[in-house]
């Protein structure tokens, strides 16, 4: 028998074996080379964008006068409520529409319906019904985080084997039981992929839900920058929020690997 290590099909580590040093190795890799080409690009004024030392400057002067802090507190507040609410009722319509087939009839209409319709489309109709407060930006986000969890979770619903559902059958289970202990854990990983991109689209939103007489806030502050042609102060906001995405995707993708620890994995 070979005593050589069992690796991943692409060189890492051992499965389970921990962080993938490696990986984090590739990561900032790319990050020093995606600054260097920018810095390369912007240097000899080639490209009308900052370069980074000065986009670095901004960052610290936004930093040092605390505003940086209050437009992430702000921008955070919505992007969480928001999506955080939207996560929560798209489950269990998911689970419903994926379990009942009446409730499927009655509802994917709508659903389709309002997915085509793009969550910007609706921030003129929010701003009449709902006023210029924090409620209608929290909804824009609410929506084009529940469109994608709640597509997600019915997906994974009606994808679960028959075979399994039959052989709980067979052994006597009932129908709460075949929910709990098959549906459940065979749809979470559609879930868990909806809630990702879910989040993304929270982000992907809150620029323009900030639209909406809001007077801090990352998508406000480049709106703000927009009218100064102020590049500096836009891409500290542009990085910031990739950054405030980036982590928080990761930590969703840390509970995924946990949650679905029994799934084979490349």
């Amino acid at each position: 028998m070979s005593g050589s290590k069992t690796t991943g099909s692409s060189g890492g580590p051992p499965e389970g074996s921990g962080v993938d040093y490696s990986g984090l190795a590739l990561n900032l890799c790319g990050l020093v080379a995606g600054i260097a080409i920018w810095w390369v690009l912007t240097a000899g004024g080639a490209v009308g964008l900052p370069p980074p030392p000065q986009v670095a400057s901004r960052f610290a002067d936004l930093i040092a006068n605390g505003q940086l802090a209050t437009d992430i507190m702000s921008s955070l507040a919505r992007v969480l409520t928001g999506f955080l609410l939207g996560v929560i009722l798209a489950i269990p319509v998911g689970f419903v529409m994926g379990w009942y087939k009446v409730a499927r009839s009655l509802i994917e209409p709508y659903l389709q319906f309002f997915r085509m319709i793009p969550p910007l489309a609706i921030i003129p109709l929010a701003i009449v019904t709902m006023g210029i407060d924090e409620t209608p930006k929290i909804f824009v986000i609410f929506l084009a985080s529940f469109l994608a969890s709640v597509v997600a979770t019915y997906q994974g619903v009606i994808s679960v084997d028959k075979t399994m559902i039959n052989a709980a059958r067979v052994l006597g289970a009932g129908d709460l039981t075949i929910f709990l202990r098959v549906i459940i854990p065979a749809s979470t990983p559609f879930i868990l992929v909806g809630v990702r991109i879910g989040l993304g689209s929270a982000w992907a939103t809150l620029v323009a839900a900030e639209l909406i007489a809001a007077q801090t806030g990352l998508g406000f502050r480049m709106q703000q920058a927009q009218l100064y042609y102020d590049l500096p102060t836009i891409f500290v906001s542009l990085i910031t929020i990739g950054i405030l995405g980036l982590a928080m995707d990761r930590i969703l993708l840390v509970i995924e690997r946990r949650l679905t620890v029994w799934q084979e994995r490349v």
